[in-house]
């Protein structure tokens, strides 16, 4: 897969509420209202890696929030599949 320029990433992202573009990776924090749903978001999140065949750098969990960040590896950067998934896991409700 072909690694994004930072111009197509910034685009990308304008489209993907609350994303950032940092160090190399695409990166979001979510809150929640507690723990639970913070366990839900990361098995949700953890399905949609499964899907997507597509990991993250990491995820942070803390009580009433979520970290994630993507980039593709093996491509160096950012990716369509990063976007791809930052996409998925927006659509989540929690």
């Amino acid at each position: 897969m072909k690694k994004l320029k930072e111009e197509e990433i910034t685009k990308s992202l304008k489209t993907i509420a609350g994303w950032k573009y940092l160090d190399g990776s695409i990166k979001k924090t979510f809150k929640t209202p507690g723990f639970p749903q913070t366990l839900g978001l990361v098995t949700a999140i953890g399905a949609f890696c499964q899907q997507h065949d597509h990991h993250p750098d990491y995820m942070t969990l803390k009580y009433a929030s979520v970290e994630v960040s993507f980039s593709t590896h093996s491509a160096g950067g950012i990716t369509l599949k990063d976007i791809n998934i930052a996409k998925d896991i927006n659509s989540l409700k929690f």
